[in-house]
């Protein structure tokens, strides 16, 4: 599978996806990786950033809110469209467009920073995605994104419950079978019935990797890797959002930033 098949399951859940995000139902995003990768970052105002992968822009905006002029795109033109008609009437000037992260539309060195939140795991190149976001950036420039946790979501895992639907432990295995484009359907786990009327479940083609696999690729790519971040909610986060209990016994996301060299 290659990044022109992604884009037709991607546009398949984008309407969805948008609907149920911005009805408040995208948890761990809202409340647990975005609130991290944010706080992770350096400070970015005033500098000139790509958000690849951006779905219907939530995140891009939260950039451009901390001053970075922010250019966005997504494989998915559905995605695009629903992203830049937010962007229009909130009057932000953010830069949209519909383009695939293995063939960035931009010149060399175009770009003081780049983002990536929770894409890089859905796009089958790994190394060409990587390679790309490694052109656009200026010589010092630096590259984060999130991706699912490769040592947790395995092509085997299962949450272990108690009685009362608590986490207690997280099984997995099968750890170095990496997958490549196998369909995966879920729903995000907070929505409601009734919110879910005349939505499909999503259909997500998964490429697992394993650390070693994305720690190497990113070091034979050039970058130096900087920071790294599992997220974990805290107690209070768990009592507003009792869903988000099991990412306390186990680290659901990894949040890397690198830098490319002077």
């Amino acid at each position: 599978m290659d990044h022109k098949q992604v884009r037709n399951y991607w546009n398949n859940n984008a309407e969805a996806w948008t609907h149920l995000a911005r009805a408040g139902y995208d948890t761990y995003r809202n409340h647990l990786n975005t609130p991290a990768f944010l706080e992770m970052m350096p400070k970015i105002r005033g500098l000139k950033g790509v958000d690849i992968g951006c779905g219907e822009g939530y995140n891009t905006r939260l950039l451009a809110d901390n001053g970075a002029h922010m250019t966005a795109l997504d494989i998915s033109d559905i995605f695009v469209h629903h992203a830049h008609r937010e962007n229009q009437e909130r009057g932000l000037d953010i830069r949209t467009l519909n383009a695939s992260a293995v063939e960035l539309p931009f010149p060399d060195t175009s770009f003081d920073f780049a983002t990536a939140f929770m894409s890089f795991m859905d796009i089958a190149e790994t190394e060409k995605v990587l390679s790309e976001a490694y052109r656009v950036l200026k010589p010092g420039g630096f590259l984060q994104f999130s991706i699912t946790h490769p040592c947790f979501l395995t092509t085997h895992h299962v949450n272990l419950r108690d009685e009362n639907g608590i986490t207690y432990a997280y099984q997995v295995g099968d750890y170095f079978n990496e997958l490549d484009g196998e369909i995966e359907t879920w729903q995000f786990s907070a929505a409601l019935a009734d919110h879910m009327q005349g939505f499909e479940p999503f259909q997500i083609p998964r490429f697992t990797r394993t650390l070693s696999h994305w720690i190497n690729l990113l070091l034979d790519t050039g970058f130096i890797i900087e920071r790294l971040a599992e997220p974990r909610p805290s107690d209070q986060v768990v009592a507003e959002h009792p869903n988000l209990q099991d990412a306390q016994v186990v680290a659901y996301f990894l949040i890397i930033r690198v830098r490319k060299s002077v």
